[in-house]
C-alpha cells in the first residue's frame, strides 16, 4: 500500500466517523459473519467477500484516476492484505464453526495487547509502564480462562479448544498485518442452497465491514497512532456480544464474562501508557509537530 505525503491534518468528522466504522460495523460483522456461514463455506464466503470489495475499491481507485498497478503499491498492498486479511479472516470465519460469534469477538480483542507488545520500534515507550507489562500479562491470563473452559466442555470433541487456538494465530496475523500497513505501506466446496439471510450478510460484509470500515482502519493508521487505533478491540466485543446475544439467541458463561472483563482490562492497562516528548519524557507532540513527524515519516517512506 503506497505512502503519501500527509499535508494537512485529519478532519475531527473524518476521524469520528472512521473510528465509527471500526468500533461499531467491525463489532456487528461477527454476528453477520455467524449468518452468512450457514449458506456458504468459510473459503467461499471469504473469497466472495474480499474480491467483491477489492474489485469495488480498485474500480473506486481507477475512477479518480489514481495509478493502481504500480509496482511497489501493488507488492506493499499483497503483503498487508496476506497477513491482515487473508490469514486472519480466514482464521476468524474457520474457528466460527466451532464458536459463538460473541465468543469469537472476545478473543479478538486481544489484538489490541499483541500490537503493543508486537510494536517494535515502540517498545522503548510502551514498556518503560509497570501498566503495560500488566495489562499485556492480564491480557494472556483473559484468552487462557476462555481457553480453560473450552477445554472443560465434553461436547465438539474439543474443537472449540482448536478454535480457541485458530483465533490466538490469527490476532498475531492482524497484528503483524498492522503494523506492516503502520510502517511499511505508503479445496473445492460445495455450495448448499443459500438462504435469503447469508446472501444480506454477505453484502453487509462487502460494503460496510470491508469496503468502508477496512479502508477507514486503513487510513487511520496513516494519521494516528497504532496502539490508539487498535482501541477498536475495546468495543468491538461489547457490540458483538450483544448483537449474538439479542438477535442470534447466544448464551453468554459467566468465564465468558470474566474473560471479557479480563481481557478488556488489560486493554486499559496497556493504554494507561503515558505519552512521549522528544527527549523522551513524558509530554506528548502538539498537533503541529506530530503532523510534521508523521509527513517526514510518510515522505521517507514513499521514496523507497
Amino acid at each position: 500500500m503506497a505512502v503519501y505525503p500527509i499535508t494537512e491534518p485529519p478532519g475531527r468528522l473524518g476521524v469520528i466517523t472512521a473510528y465509527l466504522m471500526i468500533y461499531v460495523v467491525w463489532g456487528s460483522t461477527y454476528y453477520f459473519i455467524g449468518t452468512a456461514l450457514q449458506g456458504f463455506p468459510p473459503f467461499l464466503l471469504g473469497g466472495m467477500r474480499f474480491c467483491t470489495a477489492g474489485l469495488l475499491l480498485l474500480l473506486a481507485g481507477r475512477a479518480r484516476g489514481e495509478d493502481i498497478f504500480r509496482g511497489p503499491l501493488v507488492r506493499k498492498s499483497a503483503v498487508s492484505g496476506i497477513i491482515l486479511l487473508f490469514v486472519d479472516m480466514a482464521v476468524v470465519m474457520l474457528a466460527q464453526q466451532y464458536l459463538s460469534s460473541s465468543l469469537v469477538a472476545i478473543i479478538a480483542s486481544s489484538t489490541a495487547i499483541w500490537i503493543i507488545a508486537l510494536d517494535v520500534p515502540m517498545w522503548r515507550r510502551n514498556f518503560r509502564s509497570i501498566s503495560v507489562l500488566a495489562g499485556i500479562a492480564a491480557g494472556f491470563l483473559g484468552v487462557g480462562l476462555l481457553f480453560a473452559e473450552q477445554l472443560g466442555r465434553e461436547e465438539g470433541g474439543g474443537q472449540g479448544a482448536h478454535g480457541i487456538l485458530l483465533l490466538v494465530f490469527g490476532c498475531v496475523s492482524w497484528a503483524l498485518g498492522t503494523l506492516y500497513a503502520k510502517y511499511r505501506s505508503c479445496a473445492e466446496e460445495a455450495v448448499k442452497e443459500v438462504p435469503a439471510s447469508a446472501w444480506l450478510s454477505l453484502l453487509y460484509l462487502v460494503l460496510f465491514g470491508s469496503v468502508l470500515a477496512y479502508t477507514s482502519y486503513i487510513w487511520l493508521l496513516k494519521v494516528r497512532p497504532a496502539a490508539e487505533v487498535g482501541t477498536h478491540a475495546y468495543v468491538n466485543p461489547l457490540v458483538a456480544v450483544v448483537l449474538g446475544c439479542a438477535a442470534g439467541g447466544e448464551g453468554m458463561t459467566w468465564a465468558r464474562m470474566a474473560g471479557l472483563f479480563v481481557i478488556l482490562g488489560s486493554i486499559a492497562l496497556v493504554r494507561r501508557t503515558p505519552p512521549e516528548d522528544s527527549a523522551g519524557k513524558g509530554r506528548a507532540l502538539s498537533p503541529a509537530a506530530a503532523m510534521a513527524y508523521r509527513k517526514g515519516i510518510s515522505c521517507r517512506e514513499s521514496e523507497k
